[in-house]
C-alpha cells in the first residue's frame, strides 16, 4: 500500500486512509450541524411545554417540534453513525475505503435530502412531526427529502460492507473482525432493514402526496412506518454499545470479559431487536392481542437479554482492567479511581447507566401490552425515548467525539475544563428531564398537545398540582441539558476549526492495540480471574447487575399495581 494514501496517528497508532478520513470528517461535521438545529428547536419546544412559560403558539410549536424530532432522531444520529461505520471499517481494519467517490455521492444525497426536508417544514405545510401519519398530508418535498437521505445512508451502509470485503481480500487483519467492528456490522445490518422499511412506506406516501396514488391505508402506514421509525433507534443501540466497547478499550485497555458472549448478544440484536417496534402499536385496532403480546414480550425479551449482557460486560471489562492495575480494594475502588475528569470516560459511563436504568427499564415496562395502555400517548413516551436516544446514544457519541477531535481532526480540545463538566451537565440534566417526563406521563399529561392547561377549550381538564410541578422541573432540567448540549457544540466547532493543530494527536493510549480482538478469550484462560474478589472476576459489576434487577422488578410490580388501581374489576 502507498504511504501517501494513509496517515498514522503517532500516539494512538490508528491508521487513517485519507479518503476515509475526509469522509468521516464531513459526516461528523454534518451531524453536529444537525445537532445544533435540533438543539435550537429543543429550546423552543421545552419553553412551550413548560406551563409557566408556554412560549409558542400552536402552529409554531408543531412546526418546530417536527424540525426538532427529525433532526435529532434521524439526521444528527445517522450522519454520525455513517462516520462511525467508516471508522470501524477503514481505520480499525487498516485498509482503504471501498468506492470513495460513491461514498461522497452518498454523503451528497444525505445533505440534499436533509436540506429539502427541513425547508419543506419551514415552508409551513409539513408540520406533521416525525411520525408524519397519514391521512394528514405533508408537502411532497417532506417525503422526497427523507427518501433521498435514506438512499444516501443505504449507500453508506454498502460502502461499509464493501470496505470489510476490501480488508478481507487485502488481508489487513487476522482472524475475526474486532468486536467494535462486529458491533458496527450489527448496526449496519439493522440499518439496511430499517431503511428498506422506510422505503416501502415512504415511496408510496410521496406518490400519494403528488397525486399519483389515491389513498394510503392509515393502519398499514403505521405498521410499516414503525419498522422504520423505531428500528432506527435499534441502529443507535448497536452503534452506541459499540462505542461503549471502544471507549472501554481506549481509556482503560479493557478487553471484553468474553468475546463470544458479546458477539452472541449482538447477534440477538439482529434477530430480535426490531420486534420492539410493535410497542408503538399496542392500542391499535386490527392487530390481534396474540401478535402484540408475542412481539413485545416473548420475542423482545431476547433483545432485552442482549442489552443486559452488554450492560454487564462493558463495566465488567472496565472493572477487570482496573483491578489488574491495582485498584482492587473493596468492591468499588476501581470505579472511584476511574478518570472521571476525562469526558471520554465520564460521558460513556453516564450514557451506559442512564440508558440501562432509565431507558431500558422504562422500555420493557411500556412494551408490556397491558401496562402500555395507561401511558400510551402520554408524555411518558418521549421521556422514555429521550432516555434511549439522548441520554444513551447522543451522550455516547459526544464522548467519542472528544477522542476524535485530537485523533481524527488533529486539533486540541479547546476549553478543557469546560469539556470535563459538559457530560455531567448534559447527562444529569437529561436524566432528571426524562424521569420527570415519565412521572408527568404517569399522571396523564398528554404527549403531543401544545397546551396542557387546555386554555379556552370547550372541554377543560384539570391535572393534579403535582403534574404541573413535574412539568416545571421538566422545563428547568431541559434547559440544563440544552445548555450542556450547546457547550458541546461550541467546544466541538471551535476545536475543529480553531483549535491548536497537534501532531501527537491522542492522549488516551495506544488505541489500535486496545481495539483489536482479545486473543485468547480472557475468561477461558483465567487471565483476569485472579484480579477479582469473592470468586468473581468483576464483583462490583455483578452487584450493580443485581441492583438493576431489583429496581426493574420493583418498578414492574408498581406499574401492575397502578394498572389495577385505574382499571378495577367489578
Amino acid at each position: 500500500m502507498s504511504n501517501a494514501l494513509y496517515r498514522t496517528c503517532p500516539e494512538s497508532g490508528l491508521q487513517f486512509h485519507k479518503s476515509a478520513e475526509w469522509l468521516m470528517r464531513a459526516n461528523a461535521v454534518a451531524a453536529v450541524v444537525c445537532l445544533l438545529i435540533g438543539g435550537a428547536t429543543a429550546l423552543m419546544v421545552t419553553l412551550t411545554r413548560w406551563p409557566a412559560v408556554h412560549l409558542l403558539p400552536a402552529d409554531k410549536f408543531y412546526q418546530l417540534l417536527t424540525i426538532h424530532g427529525i433532526n435529532m432522531l434521524i439526521y444528527w444520529i445517522i450522519f454520525f453513525e455513517i462516520a462511525v461505520l467508516y471508522f470501524c471499517s477503514s481505520t480499525l481494519l487498516r485498509c482503504r475505503i471501498a468506492m470513495p467517490r460513491m461514498a461522497w455521492a452518498a454523503f451528497g444525497l444525505m445533505v440534499v435530502g436533509a436540506i429539502i426536508n427541513n425547508l419543506s417544514v419551514l415552508g409551513g405545510n409539513s408540520s406533521v412531526m416525525m411520525t408524519s401519519y397519514v391521512p394528514m398530508p405533508a408537502d411532497s418535498n417532506f417525503y422526497l427529502g427523507l427518501i433521498l437521505f435514506a438512499v444516501g445512508a443505504l449507500i453508506g451502509c454498502f460502502i461499509f460492507l464493501g470496505t470489510l470485503v476490501v480488508a478481507r481480500e487485502e488481508k489487513t487483519y487476522e482472524g475475526s473482525i474486532p468486536l467494535v467492528t462486529f458491533g458496527a456490522l450489527t448496526a449496519c445490518i439493522i440499518a439496511v432493514f430499517t431503511i428498506a422499511a422506510g422505503a416501502i412506506i415512504l415511496v408510496p406516501t410521496w406518490l400519494w402526496s403528488v397525486g399519483l396514488i389515491g389513498n394510503i391505508d392509515a393502519a398499514m402506514y403505521r405498521l410499516i412506518w414503525w419498522g422504520f421509525g423505531h428500528s432506527s433507534q435499534q441502529i443507535n443501540v448497536a452503534a452506541h454499545v459499540s462505542v461503549w466497547y471502544a471507549i472501554a478499550a481506549i481509556v482503560f485497555g479493557a478487553r471484553p470479559m468474553s468475546e463470544k458472549v458479546s458477539r452472541g448478544a449482538f447477534l440477538l440484536y439482529i434477530a430480535f431487536l426490531q420486534l420492539a417496534s410493535a410497542h408503538h402499536l399496542l392500542v391499535d385496532p386490527g392487530l390481534s392481542a396474540s401478535w402484540k403480546i408475542f412481539n413485545t414480550s416473548y420475542a423482545m425479551y431476547l433483545a432485552v437479554l442482549a442489552s443486559m449482557i452488554h450492560g454487564l460486560t462493558v463495566p465488567g471489562a472496565i472493572e477487570v482492567a482496573q483491578r489488574g492495575k491495582g485498584f482492587s480494594k473493596g468492591l468499588y475502588e476501581w470505579l472511584r479511581k476511574a478518570p472521571w475528569g476525562n469526558p471520554v470516560f465520564s460521558g460513556m459511563f453516564i450514557s451506559l447507566v442512564g440508558f440501562g436504568f432509565i431507558g431500558g427499564i422504562s422500555g420493557v415496562v411500556m412494551g408490556t401490552e397491558q401496562i402500555n395502555i395507561i401511558i400510551h400517548n402520554t408524555i411518558y413516551v418521549p421521556g422514555h425515548f429521550h432516555a434511549t436516544v439522548v441520554l444513551g446514544t447522543t451522550l455516547a457519541f459526544m464522548s467519542l467525539t472528544y477522542f476524535l477531535i485530537p485523533t481524527l481532526f488533529r486539533r486540541q480540545v479547546m476549553f478543557p475544563a469546560l469539556a470535563r463538566w459538559q457530560p455531567y451537565l448534559f447527562g444529569f440534566g437529561m436524566a432528571v428531564f426524562t424521569l420527570t417526563m415519565m412521572g408527568a406521563g404517569t399522571l396523564g399529561v398528554q404527549r403531543r398537545h401544545w397546551d396542557m392547561t387546555f386554555t379556552d377549550s370547550l372541554l377543560s381538564f384539570d391535572y393534579p398540582a403535582s403534574a404541573y410541578t413535574l412539568m416545571g422541573i421538566v422545563g428547568v432540567s431541559g434547559m440544563a441539558a440544552i445548555v450542556g448540549g450547546a457547550i458541546f457544540v461550541m467546544i466541538t466547532v471551535l476545536s475543529v476549526f480553531f483549535g491548536k493543530r497537534v501532531e501527537s494527536e491522542s492522549t488516551y493510549g495506544t488505541a489500535m492495540t486496545m481495539l483489536k480482538r482479545a486473543e485468547p478469550d480472557v475468561l477461558s484462560e483465567g487471565g483476569h480471574a485472579a484480579a477479582g474478589k469473592f470468586g468473581f472476576a468483576a464483583p462490583g459489576t455483578f452487584l450493580f447487575a443485581l441492583f438493576f434487577l431489583a429496581i426493574f422488578v420493583i418498578y414492574y410490580a408498581i406499574n401492575w399495581k397502578y394498572l389495577a388501581s385505574v382499571w378495577p374489576m367489578s
